[in-house]
């Protein structure tokens, strides 16, 4: 049974959606000479990631959204569920708490190598029912040029905070069944995903293997299929959730929103995804069923709670599928894919060797963008140095007070753009950023649109990737100001 005597359940959500969109009518026109079919598939458009986010940044993202200004020091587990982890052999999980600020005594982990990622490792958190926790599911799939899936995919992640106070959406049921059927793969050392035959998948995988859990989990809740509000399945295959739902006997307007047309298909957090997007309308007293699939099945019944009418995320996936920048140039997508090998100069070459002792003597102010504040003068400075910099004062850095800089709002004060220094989205912004509580710095600013930038134009901080270092493949993490608006 997964019912409990301690309530527990879902506390709080959130998402994010990269920015950058790509529309699918460029997509389709570039292989129109090879691939005319695609056209088909051209409308609307999809999301993809900038060249400095990756499944680490979104997860930041996402859970930002969730916590939004709530506080972190009691959080006792951290899960991150993705295909595709930013490290073969370094854990992801760890570098977003430390983004996140989370205790240093936090449980981490990484869930990963299924597309049911997202649901199992959700249903895992939930019925362990142990402390405060976060979970959060990020993906960025990729697509091979001119395939199916290029047009299709898309990226983003969510986030759920979990507890016994507060429960906006309770488990009341579960099943889950294991069963190896292939309908796509990837190998280990591989960038594309294989797919076997559209029918076969559809009509023998979803169409079998997923009823028969569903109708489990609901037994298991106590709930007839009449009684579903939502239903949630996530699927790179187009109709395949309505098919579904008729076979377990749901309503065709329980069937959820699928965010194909503005996001795409991301991964292993797509069905999270459009969960946290549920529940941003969902009402007390509602059922939601959450479906993944991928060598079985795992689903998940909730109950909504009156909590729910009291909590909103900092912007919700409504507002980060609405705050996109259209795009037609498709190379720009293939390139900060890592899909095509541009030519950029000897500029390019400069080594970015990234020394893990400074990094690691630095995470207490680096990782989660701490600035120190003089207890005697109260001025703000980032980086901390030995002493305060106001002149007069020098007060030793010992007694500084941590000040994060990351949920301050802040403003450009002065910033140009570089087209001369290699940058992989030239041309490179940068400016110093004054924040309202008097605090500024020298910041990268990315995500600028047509519009460009004026003195006072509105700031926020996002989780990035400062740099790569190519000839050891390893990226580095670090915050960057991006434009409130798109």
């Amino acid at each position: 049974m997964t019912k409990t005597t301690t309530p527990y359940g879902i506390t709080g959500y959130g998402g994010y959606v990269p920015r950058l969109r790509m529309q699918r009518a460029a997509i389709a026109a570039a292989h129109r000479w090879m691939a005319p079919g695609n056209a088909a598939l051209a409308k609307g458009h999809r999301a993809f990631c900038n060249w400095d986010e990756d499944s680490v940044t979104m997860a930041v993202e996402a859970a930002r959204d969730a916590l939004d200004h709530r506080p972190r020091h009691d959080f006792s587990a951290l899960a991150l569920a993705t295909t595709r982890p930013a490290f073969g052999d370094l854990q992801s999980a760890s570098i977003v708490a430390g983004a996140l600020d989370l205790p240093a005594n936090v449980r981490t982990q990484d869930v990963g190598l299924s597309q049911r990622a997202g649901v199992s490792g959700l249903l895992a958190q939930l019925r362990a029912a142990d402390g405060k926790a976060l979970f959060v599911a990020s993906d960025n799939p990729a697509g091979k040029p001119a395939s199916t899936q290029e047009l299709t995919y898309g990226a983003g992640a969510a986030a759920f905070t979990l507890g016994s106070e507060d429960i906006l959406a309770s488990l009341i049921g579960s099943a889950s069944c294991t069963n190896l059927f292939v309908d796509h793969f990837r190998a280990a050392d591989g960038k594309y995903d294989y797919y076997w035959e559209e029918r076969w998948i559809r009509d023998e995988g979803y169409g079998k293997v997923v009823p028969g859990t569903v109708a489990q989990a609901l037994a298991d809740a106590n709930v007839a299929p009449a009684g579903v509000s939502h239903f949630i399945l996530a699927s790179a295959l187009k109709g395949a959730a309505a098919m579904v739902a008729k076979r377990c006997g749901f309503a065709p307007e329980a069937v959820s929103a699928h965010l194909d047309e503005h996001c795409g298909y991301a991964g292993a957090a797509h069905a999270c995804l459009m969960l946290a997007d549920v529940l941003e309308r969902a009402q007390p007293g509602q059922v939601i069923v959450v479906a993944g699939f991928g060598q079985g099945c795992d689903v998940l019944v909730l109950r909504v709670t009156e909590a729910i009418l009291g909590f909103r995320p900092r912007r919700g996936v409504a507002c980060a599928i609405a705050d996109g920048q259209i795009h037609d140039a498709y190379l720009r997508m293939l390139s900060y894919g890592g899909s095509i090998d541009l030519e950029w100069g000897m500029r390019a070459e400069k080594p970015v060797k990234t020394a893990f002792t400074e990094q690691y003597r630095c995470a207490h102010q680096l990782a989660s963008f701490v600035a120190g504040k003089c207890p005697h003068c109260g001025t703000l400075q980032f980086p901390q140095l030995a002493y305060c910099v106001k002149a007069g004062c020098n007060a030793p850095a010992a007694g500084f007070t941590r000040a994060h800089l990351y949920d301050v709002p802040a403003k450009v004060l002065t910033s140009t753009a570089d087209w001369l220094s290699y940058h992989p989205s030239p041309p490179l912004y940068v400016g110093f950023v004054q924040f309202d509580n008097d605090a500024r710095v020298l910041m990268e600013i990315v995500d600028v649109g047509p519009q460009g930038l004026d003195v006072g134009t509105p700031l926020r901080m996002a989780f990035r990737i400062k740099d790569v270092d190519k000839a050891r493949n390893y990226p580095r993490y670090f915050w960057k100001a991006t434009p409130v608006s798109a």
